[in-house]
């Protein structure tokens, strides 16, 4: 039997940035794969990418709560979620590869939809619509209500 891991979250600081690149990059690489382009191309393509969504992240989620998931003392993702008055927005949740399936994320999205639960409100997110999350949000009782580009929006209702 394997014990799942202590799962906390922590504000990110500034001293993340490197980190939060490495998780960024993570969620990448095999997209990029097909490419062909040498490492130093592939890099700068992704820093510059993680520069553009941060900044989107900041400029359009500003009160949102942006989180370093931690398990036993360990980085292993981020978590930013934005409590808004009518919803509860997963704005994005990632983990580094090794962390993935071991139900880190299961636990967090389980608290959040609890969190909203109690308050009464929907958990919503955009999930790109390849991306292999999406059975872990249609497990927990998401339903796709749009498409906006190549992202689906799910909705998780209270109760």
């Amino acid at each position: 039997m394997t014990t799942l891991p202590l799962v906390t979250l922590r504000p990110v600081v500034p001293a993340d940035a490197e980190f939060l690149y490495r998780v960024y990059a993570s969620t990448r690489y095999d997209e990029l794969a097909p490419a062909g382009w040498p490492p130093e191309r592939v890099e700068s393509f992704l820093r510059m990418q993680f520069r553009t969504q941060d900044a989107h992240y900041r400029e359009h989620f500003g009160r949102a709560a942006f989180d370093v998931i931690v398990c036993d003392d360990e980085p292993v993702g981020r978590f930013y979620v934005d409590h808004r008055a009518d919803e509860i927005r997963v704005v994005d949740i990632a983990l580094l590869p090794a962390f993935r399936g071991l139900g880190v994320g299961t636990r967090l999205l389980t608290g959040l939809l609890a969190e909203a639960a109690a308050a009464n409100k929907p958990v919503r997110v955009h999930v790109e619509a390849n991306n292999p999350a999406q059975r872990l949000y249609r497990r927990l009782g998401f339903v796709w209500t749009g498409t906006t580009g190549v992202y689906d929006l799910l909705e998780r209702l209270p109760g």
